[in-house]
């Protein structure tokens, strides 16, 4: 999808649909008094009657007959007291998936006033929910009943500061596609998302972005001592793959972020089998590593100032008569070893000498991100992530930084008693502490294999994939925590300067 900007008048822009803000316990304002006024006060009329009362992306359908712009969709902000720019990826996002199915292919699209003042930020967000509004999970079908029509963007600058528009328009475009990669790569089924076809993909950013690439082959992964991640992989026919996607934003400083991300392609459970029911979805449990894949991607654009690192160590987790078995004992690079208790508790193992390989590149902080526990799914739903650190002031960081991008995440504690719950009888840990506190002994485990780097551990369990659509968002895969990832990176950078999505500190309600 294109987004750009133009300067039409709201009344004479010509495209097959006009978009317009409202806020449900205001008038009209703006641009959307002006163009409701013209065809004659109907929103305003369907806001009076109580047809729709203004909930976040409620909206109503005008058909404005002898108007260049033909319709006019109004769609809800909220209470315009509880506004924040993100709302307005929803905003753009819900517009193109109506009007899409409804075969407009060029949408032209108002801002509020509350845009004034901090337009990059509001555009970036526009820009970023109309991109990824726009993803397809239809790629296997021949002749998909409603694939969405809309190809063309217009932001309306009437009234607004033109070049930081563009600015973040630039920004949005930019994690849009990244968001829709991540979402892309999850969704490929396991046959053609192999490891080796994951790390293709991670060579194919390399090339684009100008990035370093490694990929360590198995005998490679093995050489560095890697026993804790090749052990998961023992049981496929697939060979694992080991990536490492470097971004040098600051070659002059020591500081060194790596992002960190589970890919299991595909996780049957291994010798401990899940059931078969819904096993299908079991390709997400990569949903990591292509967030780590696609944030990168998106850093290559983005240019901060830091060096970060992507570490994606990517394999199946299959049973076979190669499979490791309850009970083995495996390493880790380490030099820890660990108790296998339940295979299909496989992720840990192979985050674990990913983090260990991290802190061999030299990491100062490290972050990662997996579908790592049912736990997590019970603990908070799929309204948001798990957040688990060994450092407070990193964390804090962290979820500053990531809240205005609209993806959410909640800190939980740490506590000894957790790691006591790993600890193994003849190991040095074993690799599942039982049913209580499943995201928190998980995320003890890991923590062994990080040293003293500040570090954080996300489990996107819950919301890397959602089982229904939403109006800005189609069902299956939503690209968490691309968002966040891009959004550290750039806090870290330079956190004074510049926020998440494009706009100075100072302009972001948070």
């Amino acid at each position: 999808m294109q987004v750009y900007l133009t300067a039409d008048d709201p009344s004479a822009v010509s495209a097959g649909a006009l978009v317009v803000p409202f806020f449900s316990e205001a008038p009209l304002e703006g641009i959307a008094a002006q163009i409701d006024s013209a065809i004659g006060g109907v929103i305003a009329d369907a806001l009076a009657i109580g047809d729709i009362r203004g909930k976040l992306g409620e909206h109503v359908l005008v058909y404005a007959k002898d108007r260049p712009f033909r319709r006019v969709l109004a769609i809800s902000l909220g209470e315009q007291k509880s506004f924040e720019p993100h709302f307005l990826a929803r905003y753009a996002g819900s517009a193109v998936r109506y009007l899409g199915r409804r075969n407009v292919e060029k949408i032209a699209i108002a801002l509020p006033s509350a845009a004034a003042g901090q337009e990059a930020v509001c555009a970036s967000f526009v820009a970023e929910g109309a991109i990824t509004g726009s993803f397809d999970t239809t790629l296997y079908q021949e002749r998909p009943e409603r694939r969405l029509a809309t190809r063309e963007l217009a932001i309306l600058s009437h009234g607004l500061d033109a070049p930081q528009l563009e600015r973040g328009i630039a920004r949005g475009t930019a994690l849009g596609e990244a968001v829709n990669l991540a979402r892309r790569l999850a969704v490929t089924p396991a046959n053609d998302m192999t490891p080796t076809h994951l790390a293709d993909e991670a060579s194919k950013v390399a090339r684009d972005g100008g990035l370093e690439i490694t990929v360590l082959d198995e005998e490679q992964a093995r050489g560095e001592g890697m026993g804790s991640f090749l052990s998961v992989a023992q049981g496929s026919n697939q060979p694992p793959k080991f990536i490492v996607l470097r971004y040098n934003g600051d070659p002059s400083s020591k500081e060194l972020l790596a992002l960190v991300g589970k890919g299991i392609t595909f996780d049957t459970g291994g010798i401990s089998i899940k059931p078969a029911e819904r096993m299908e979805e079991m390709k997400y449990d990569m949903s990591g590593g292509a967030g780590v894949i696609a944030a990168m991607s998106a850093l290559a654009h983005l240019k901060p100032k830091l060096n970060v690192v992507g570490i994606v160590p990517a394999t199946e987790n299959m049973p076979g008569g190669r499979a490791t078995k309850p009970g083995d004992i495996v390493k880790a690079m380490n030099g820890k070893t660990i108790e296998v208790i339940n295979t299909d508790a496989e992720g840990r193992l192979i985050l674990a000498d990913a983090l260990c390989y991290a802190n061999k590149l030299g990491a100062t902080k490290i972050v990662d991100a997996a579908t790592l526990t049912g736990a997590c799914v019970i603990a908070l739903g799929h309204a948001a992530s798990a957040v688990i650190t060994n450092n407070d002031a990193f964390g804090a960081e962290f979820l500053s930084s990531a809240k205005p991008t609209g993806e959410r995440y909640w800190q939980m504690p740490y506590y000894e008693d957790y790691t006591s719950a790993m600890k193994s009888d003849i190991a040095d840990l074993k690799n599942t502490g039982g049913r209580p506190a499943g995201t928190l002994t998980a995320a003890a485990f890991l923590r062994e294999f990080v040293d003293n780097t500040p570090w954080i551990h996300l489990d996107i369990a819950g919301t890397a994939y959602l089982d229904s659509d939403f109006p800005w968002q189609a069902k299956g895969p939503t690209g968490t925590p691309v968002r966040a990832f891009v959004a550290l990176a750039e806090s870290l950078a330079d956190a004074r300067a510049t926020h998440p999505n494009g706009a100075r500190a100072s302009e972001v309600h948070v």
